[in-house]
């Protein structure tokens, strides 16, 4: 047993001659079986909805997950399941040769992408997915997708927080991220799964799987604690990737600067230095320049790319905020409008 785990047991009396047949208020065994049977109807009518709508991607690099977008045969998956590939092997779930398929276009910032079946089958099923407005904390989900290549694999829980910044590792060469508004959940999300569907009883996908949470301290993944972009960030950049091949509006802001971290003589993160200033960007119109280093934003202390990333994805394009950064050894602090954050 675990240190500080307390496993505390409900011990049933048996009933003698004198008492009670059962308890005040309990539901009689055929309501609790009615209402069992119910649930599992609900289950296996949301596989049946969903699961058509879940592919396999094959790439040289690996395997992961993906859900039919639309009839024209569009898939939905991360970026980090394409990679820097662009050409694909997608199974779908009731179908029994594989098809071929083609980069649309991928947006590293959010981790999601979006490939093309080259000969879409008649009879191709696309998800339906949810308003993100409406998903609630509590409700039950089912994670389906392909872990550990385990094709159509379907895994239950519930909705365990919603908004949650997640940091992502770095993978294929590219710098770790951060993506806001995740949705945390307790349905088992494996390698393999990262592309498929979270799913409501309502058979509505509310997010991507993307990840599962990492316990350093056990070095290996945390039980019970997965996370998913929630749909309507998803159907907001599918739509972009597919009409124009980039992201002009993610509803994610942005300074308008590329930037690295900056360490104190003792290796300790300082600051965030700017390296690259766009033109009519945020930090443009602020009047910063390559070389200073940004140390706060609004109420956040900035040490690095990863906590301005972390700060910026608690905003919203449009936001006015303080930023503080120094210049040849001085401290400043000026009011900007943030912008919004588009394709690399």
């Amino acid at each position: 047993m675990a240190a500080g785990l307390l496993v505390v047991l409900a011990v049933s009396c048996t009933s003698g001659p004198d008492s009670p047949k059962s308890t005040a208020g309990s539901s009689p065994p055929s309501q609790e079986r009615s209402a069992s049977s119910e649930l599992q109807s609900d289950y296996i009518d949301v596989v049946n909805d969903v699961l058509p709508s879940v592919v396999e991607i094959t790439t040289e690099g690996g395997l992961g997950s993906g859900v039919v977008y639309d009839k024209q045969g569009h898939i939905v998956t991360n970026a980090h399941v394409v990679g820097e590939h662009r050409r694909f092997t997608v199974n779908l779930a009731d179908h029994q040769q594989p098809l071929q398929a083609e980069l649309v276009g991928r947006y590293r910032v959010n981790d999601l992408a979006v490939i093309r079946l080259e000969d879409p089958p008649s009879g191709l099923r696309p998800a339906t997915f949810a308003d993100s407005k409406e998903v609630e904390v509590g409700q039950i989900v089912l994670a389906m997708g392909n872990p550990l290549g385990l094709s159509s694999s379907v895994t239950q829980g519930i909705v365990s927080a919603l908004g949650r910044t997640v940091s992502t590792p770095a993978d294929g060469g590219s710098a770790p991220g951060t993506i806001p508004n995740m949705v945390q959940t307790s349905a088992a999300i494996n390698p393999g799964n990262s592309g498929g569907a979270l799913a409501d009883l309502s058979s509505r996908v509310i997010g991507i799987n993307t990840l599962g949470a990492v316990d350093e301290r056990l070095g290996g993944a945390a039980p019970g604690i997965g996370f998913a972009i929630p749909s309507s960030a998803v159907t907001r950049i599918a739509d972009q990737l597919i009409a124009d091949g980039r992201v002009t509006s993610s509803g994610r802001a942005a300074l308008g600067v590329t930037v690295r971290t900056v360490l104190e003589t003792d290796s300790a993160p300082a600051g965030a230095a700017i390296v690259t200033v766009a033109e009519a960007g945020a930090a443009d119109e602020a009047d910063l320049r390559p070389g200073d280093i940004i140390t706060g934003l609004g109420d956040a202390r900035i040490s690095s790319v990863q906590t301005l990333a972390e700060a910026l994805a608690a905003h919203s394009p449009g936001d006015k905020v303080s930023l503080t950064y120094y210049r040849a050894g001085s401290s400043h602090t000026v009011q900007l409008t943030l912008d919004t954050l588009r394709s690399p």
